[in-house]
């Protein structure tokens, strides 16, 4: 296990946090191999009724399952140019599921260059114009957005999920996505956790829109693709709005390995989402 030192800043008027990791044997998977590797991640379609496409997702069911009782579900977004079970395969990700009990949905986001939105509803390289991106649809972000959406709605109509425990994960562009969807559906979210998130500069304000919402925020301070000044800016405002958040900057760390390949950073998303819901909005 590997041991690190955290910076931790945030406002919790809650339970305080107890860190629990624990080993994990298998490492981190190859991308687009976690169905084939992991039996307990399970592959599937569904058609896109604006496309007819059929678009894939992953899912995580825990073994304990019983429709008896309601359970809590993750919905989580991988970053840019992922394949849409890479975020099940981050070490120790499905242990710590099994551990406390989550259901867990990864969509792809309608393409890995999606961006879930969080660039517009257009095609965040600029639509039409050259390489691998002139081949998607001018609508992309849109696109992006809605698969999300009909993944969550997908959970919803086929487990007993608990309305009040519905959460939203990202890293990098999942990030970007997270911090957008909760400004567009703030109503839906228990609590938000994000790792090297991505998001425009200029969308900050909608911090605003989700002010309610509990957010974990985690950057390595060595990020050299997303610097984690970003960060540090965003959580400086929902420090003035007076959110719930809790921020952690990690000595070090880099944009993905410090955590796709660290549970121990990985069990704080877990950590978190166990002792945040919406019975605690409005708690200081």
């Amino acid at each position: 296990m590997l041991q690190r030192s955290y910076r931790v800043i945030g406002v919790l008027g809650m339970t305080a946090l107890t860190w629990m990791a624990m080993p994990v044997g298998s490492a981190a998977q190859e991308p687009g191999t976690v169905v084939e590797r992991d039996a307990r991640v399970q592959g599937h379609t569904y058609v896109f009724e604006e496309t007819g496409e059929e678009m894939p997702y992953a899912l995580f069911v825990p073994s304990g399952y019983d429709t008896a009782r309601e359970w809590p579900l993750i919905v989580a977004l991988h970053g840019l140019g992922r394949p849409y079970d890479w975020m099940m395969g981050y070490d120790g990700f499905i242990d710590f599921a099994e551990r406390d009990g989550y259901i867990v949905v990864s969509p792809l986001g309608y393409d890995p260059q999606g961006w879930y939105g969080s660039r517009g509803y257009g095609n965040p390289a600029g639509g039409g114009r050259g390489g691998a991106q002139s081949t998607l649809p001018d609508n992309l972000g849109e696109l992006s957005e809605q698969d999300v959406m009909n993944v969550l709605e997908i959970a919803r109509d086929g487990f007993n999920i608990d309305e009040s425990r519905i959460y939203l994960w990202g890293h990098s562009m999942g990030g970007a996505g997270t911090y957008h969807l909760a400004a567009r559906y703030p109503d839906i979210w228990a609590g938000l956790a994000v790792a090297a998130p991505a998001p425009p500069r200029e969308s900050i304000d909608q911090i605003a829109l989700f002010s309610e919402i509990p957010v974990l925020v985690l950057h390595g301070d060595q990020d050299s693709i997303v610097p984690v000044e970003g960060s540090r800016t965003w959580v400086a405002r929902m420090r003035e709005l007076g959110m719930q958040h809790l921020y952690i900057e990690v000595p070090g760390g880099d944009h993905s390995l410090f955590v796709r390949e660290d549970p121990e950073t990985l069990a704080r998303v877990f950590s978190f989402f166990n002792i945040v819901g919406k019975d605690q909005r409005g708690v200081r």
